[in-house]
């Protein structure tokens, strides 16, 4: 089955892609319910802006494009699929209880695929369920580059699977066009080379690298990775798409030199080199207790203090009394608010709050409480831990909660 890829009979990367219609549709629809409609009734967007992202090989030739939906309740979608060059199979309710057999005809698909005469080098699944992760198994195990297309929450072991995973809020953003080039950096099956040259003037001329610069050679010590990010992202708002060809922050701030340095310990910091070292980098101030460790762990829960959870929620309090907005605009303003109050978090970590917030069925509005969503966030770690089967006695159960509600509920 694993034979040696032939030479490409035409240029590009040979990728399939496999698209789990009900479950891509009912997470946008969560996050937003607009990107939702544009990934159902324009597929030959999204698909295009996948096929240009490829790497410096070519862009990307989709030999194979598959829809799996239910057509007793997304029939009226088949057409724009049709017509976007997807072949859309039915796959209909087979028990009472509703599950689909999206599933299993998806699997032999991908798996004919892998075995065919094709040379399929990537594969893409379009659906965050992790009953997907022993098919990613099998295309790793078979030496073939893999990404997975969320729109919602991922299994730790279905990411960790995958070479690429592209999060909710990077797809919605290709969806609403307000990225230019969305899965470069995320999805290629390598990073862009930077010629030696572009860097250079890239040192000389960047805004970006002047505010980091002026930043760190200020400061009184090491600096949050994720505050200097910011400063880079608002002097220079171009470096959002790949951060200019580098891939990731890290990489990006690690070529400055000009004695800036950078480690990756502990979430990320920047100091200059020539008034401190990494022997100055502080100690954790909130060393995680074994039981939020694990719930982290085995729930995918972010990794955060008790103090970044209490500003998000706090943040998001507050974004929402001023006007409504698109959970992926209000995920980059609340990662942003964190930030300047001195609590960096990850986007992805915001995303996760909000998907557990839309789990939990907390409706958000300019009236919700910062005690509130920490309530309806709590009671999501709570049931996360159920479904996983944590156990925890008494005292166990009340850290977890101060901790997942950053202390704003009553013990």
């Amino acid at each position: 089955m694993n034979e040696a890829l032939s030479p490409s009979r035409r240029p590009g990367i040979r990728a399939a892609m496999f698209v789990d219609f009900d479950n891509v549709f009912t997470g946008l629809q969560a996050l937003d319910p607009l990107a939702a409609k544009r990934f159902a009734e324009d597929p030959k967007h999204w698909a295009d802006a996948l096929s240009a992202g490829g790497s410096g090989e070519g862009p990307r030739r989709f030999l194979i494009r598959n829809c799996y939906l239910n057509p007793m309740v997304y029939s009226k979608y088949r057409t724009y699929w049709t017509r976007a060059g997807f072949r859309v199979i039915d796959c209909p309710s087979l028990t009472q209880r509703g599950k689909s057999s999206t599933d299993i005809n998806l699997v032999l698909d991908a798996m004919d695929a892998l075995s065919g005469s094709g040379g399929i080098e990537e594969f893409f699944i379009a659906s965050a369920d992790a009953d997907f992760t022993s098919l990613i198994q099998r295309f790793r195990a078979a030496d073939r580059m893999t990404t997975v297309i969320a729109a919602g929450a991922v299994a730790f072991a279905y990411r960790e699977m995958a070479d690429h995973v592209v999060e909710s809020h990077d797809f919605v953003a290709i969806l609403n066009g307000t990225t230019v080039e969305p899965i470069h950096a995320m999805a290629s099956v390598k990073q862009p080379q930077v010629p030696p040259a572009a860097k250079a003037k890239t040192k000389v001329s960047s805004p970006a690298i002047r505010e980091v610069l002026e930043f760190v050679r200020s400061a009184p010590g090491p600096v949050v990775g994720a505050m200097v990010a910011h400063r880079a992202l608002t002097a220079d708002p171009s470096l959002k798409t790949d951060w200019g060809g580098f891939g990731k922050f890290g990489t990006w701030v690690s070529q400055i030199g000009k004695d800036v340095e950078y480690s990756a310990a502990q979430g990320g910091w920047v100091w200059d080199g020539k008034r401190f070292s990494v022997e100055d980098l502080p100690v954790p101030a909130e060393q995680q207790p074994g039981v939020e460790e694990q719930v982290t762990r085995v729930t995918d829960v972010p990794a955060l203090s008790a103090s970044q959870f209490r500003q998000i929620f706090q943040s998001l309090a507050a974004r929402l009394r001023e006007h409504p907005v698109n959970r992926t605009e209000l995920s980059r303003q609340v990662r942003d608010d964190c930030v300047s109050a001195g609590q960096p978090v990850s986007r992805n970590a915001v995303s996760f709050v909000l998907q557990g917030l839309a789990y939990a069925n907390f409706q958000l509005s300019d009236q919700a409480t910062a005690a509130e969503l920490a309530a309806a966030w709590t009671a999501n770690v709570e049931e996360l831990c159920r479904v996983a089967l944590l156990e925890f006695d008494a005292a166990e159960k009340l850290a977890v909660r101060r901790w997942a509600s950053g202390g704003l509920l009553d013990a």
